[in-house]
């Protein structure tokens, strides 16, 4: 914020200076000097594509630019707004590092003393334009004013599980037959999460992001195999691979990796968003709500265990059910209603857990004491115990804990981070229709005898703000050539 304010004092200062000069001298238009912002964007197309990734968005941007910098100059009369555009091709299966001299030399000889440059990248451009920026490659750093990456694979993708449990490194080289010069390594291995941060600190970067709706889903399978089966993907990157923190982020929906110079309407989108970032306009991000961690282990019967999860919501009450059979000669049944609501709260879902020697000790029924009034959150729990036994079962009872309306649900995030071969997550969805509601259900299973896993599951909402990249770029006073008046002739 103070940082924004400091650019805006600049920013009127500059002009004020400018004008001033301007009523000091009392010149003719044509000799008056111009005030300028310049933006210059540079387009990084992904591994193994081509400046035609980008036609599509260049094409909009072009299209729609006039419009933004027309409602600029209105806002800002006396300030001209003038854009370069490089889109050119590169080697696309060098390591990053090779890469990203590649598109300094490419910005350094065509855009020769331009500031002010955009870097917008697909996949592993995205990648390597943080990495350019990050490590000063070619000495642009001091030039880029922001980053924007789209489906790029920022954590290394050797933490994520893929079919067999394989390196990554080596089903990148089985996928490029042979075409690798290094990037696969620079995919697997190489983390640019810091790199996000240190541009992020001092410049701007925006990541769009996409997914398929749950992990096993086929929507985005590549020849019908589903390259990360644990988590949820666009096909090629795995949606928390694809930003980090310090990122402003857009999730753009279901969306598959090759998307974005593909469908007209994603390119749209993606066009009319940069734009709005540049200048100002209001823009929906994405930001956590609620993350949490669940656990399941199959038993060692032969067969398929399979689970079901409600998560998202918040804890409003919780305890423990003890009781004791004293008798010598048969099972012992109890019944307890417990659980409350704060005032003005809505239930949401319970979890009920034996903690007491299963064959012997048993819950046979948990329920809600009122079935339709969602403001009642007591439960009725039936416990039951052998002779000389004693049951023990933890239980709590969760409110949906509703977003404001102001910050509705985004999407959610769900992925297995350890575990067996052979466990996997089946299938994830909204709980309820209500935007307003972040609970997700999540259905997974294991086969038995003893396979298990771990996933975390995070949710994110809305939040709409404002951010006004061309604020940042400085104004510059271009004074026109004056051609030398030509000597006086003699007469004759």
């Amino acid at each position: 914020m103070f940082f924004d304010k400091v650019r805006i004092l600049s920013l009127i200062f500059s002009v004020v200076i400018c004008f001033q000069f301007l009523i000091a001298q009392p010149v003719d238009a044509e000799e008056r000097p111009e005030i300028v912002k310049e933006l210059n964007f540079v387009f990084c197309h992904g591994m193994g594509g081509n400046p035609c990734a980008f036609q599509n968005i260049t094409d909009r941007i072009n299209k729609l630019l006039p419009y933004f910098i027309d409602r600029y100059q209105e806002k800002y009369p006396g300030i001209s707004v003038k854009v370069n555009t490089l889109d050119r091709c590169y080697p696309a299966y060098v390591d990053i590092n090779t890469w990203a001299n590649n598109i300094a030399n490419s910005i350094n000889e065509h855009l020769e003393g331009k500031d002010n440059l955009i870097l917008i990248g697909h996949s592993m451009g995205g990648k390597t334009a943080l990495f350019a920026t990050a490590h000063n490659v070619g000495n642009i750093t001091d030039r880029v004013a922001a980053v924007i990456t789209i489906n790029s694979p920022i954590k290394k993708l050797d933490d994520y599980y893929v079919p067999g449990g394989g390196p990554m490194a080596d089903y990148c080289r089985t996928t490029q037959l042979g075409n690798d010069q290094g990037v696969c390594d620079s995919v697997a291995f190489y983390d640019s999460s810091a790199d996000g941060l240190t541009v992020s600190r001092e410049k701007r970067w925006l990541a769009f992001i996409s997914a398929e709706p749950s992990p096993l889903s086929p929507l985005y399978n590549q020849g019908g195999v589903d390259i990360w089966p644990r988590n949820l993907d666009d096909g090629v990157v795995p949606l928390p691979a694809q930003f980090s923190e310090g990122a402003d982020v857009v999730y753009y929906g279901e969306h598959q990796h090759s998307d974005v110079g593909a469908k007209d309407t994603t390119s749209l989108f993606l066009a009319n968003n940069i734009l709005f970032y540049i200048f100002g306009y209001e823009i929906e991000f994405s930001v956590p709500a609620r993350t949490g961690i669940i656990k399941h282990e199959a038993d060692w019967l032969l067969g398929t265990d399979q689970w079901s999860d409600i998560v998202g919501g918040i804890p409003t009450a919780n305890g423990t059910i003890t009781h004791r059979n004293s008798t010598f000669y048969k099972w012992q049944q109890w019944e307890d209603i417990i659980g409350e609501c704060e005032p003005g709260d809505e239930r949401s879902y319970s979890h009920v857990h034996l903690d007491s020697v299963p064959l012997l000790t048993s819950i046979r029924s948990a329920s809600w004491v009122n079935s339709v009034n969602t403001s009642d959150c007591r439960l009725k729990v039936t416990t039951s115990a052998a002779p000389l036994t004693a049951v023990e079962a933890d239980w709590t009872v969760f409110s949906a804990g509703m977003l404001p309306e102001e910050t509705p649900r985004s999407f959610y995030d769900i992925e297995i981070i350890r575990g067996t071969p052979l466990a996997s997550i089946i299938d994830v969805n909204w709980w309820k229709d209500d935007p307003l509601n972040p609970v997700i259900w999540i259905r997974s299973q294991a086969q038995s005898p003893f396979r298990w896993f771990e996933a975390r599951w995070t949710t994110y909402k809305k939040e709409n703000k404002y951010v006004t990249l061309i604020n940042d770029i400085p104004v510059k006073v271009i004074f026109p050539e004056i051609e030398p008046e030509s000597p006086p002739q003699a007469v004759e």
